[in-house]
């Protein structure tokens, strides 16, 4: 009988969070997140402008709008933008519909930022994998000293 190759867990789901970054409004960068549990999928989250405000794409975002124009650099006034990360949506999903995070996986396009380790942390998410870096490593310093497992993979 012949055996099939199948994905590895961490590659099926890293696959699927990068579909739902397809989903992402955000001009600056399109980040698709799952949280899983047991191998199940309890919520997912992208990149993009709060509900019900214009989508950063459609100029609802000023710091975006204002990095399009050439008016900011790259990692200027970042508390000039309204975009929620998708490790933060992903969480908000599961607070809204009463499920616990508590140790579960997050499966993350891009590796999170500070302030996303700092939620995940709290959250009691045991495990965060992502197949490429932010632009620095401080979300993930934070995260390893919590003793939250870090995984990039390929």
């Amino acid at each position: 009988m012949k055996k099939l190759k199948r994905l590895s867990w961490d590659d099926y789901f890293i696959k699927l969070a990068q579909m739902v970054k397809t989903r992402s409004n955000c001009m600056r960068r399109q980040v698709g997140a799952l949280l899983v549990k047991d191998k199940q999928i309890i919520a997912s989250g992208y990149s993009g402008t709060p509900k019900g405000i214009k989508n950063c794409d459609e100029g609802g975002c000023k710091r975006c709008r204002d990095r399009e124009k050439n008016l900011l650099k790259t990692n200027e006034r970042k508390d000039l933008c309204i975009c929620i990360c998708a490790e933060q949506n992903s969480l908000i999903q599961a607070a809204y519909h009463g499920i616990s995070t508590k140790g579960t996986t997050l499966y993350v396009t891009i590796s999170p930022c500070l302030q996303c380790a700092r939620l995940i942390i709290n959250a009691r998410i045991i495990t965060v994998v992502f197949p490429k870096h932010y632009q620095d490593t401080v979300g993930i310093d934070l995260l390893k000293s919590a003793r939250v497992e870090v995984r990039k993979i390929k």
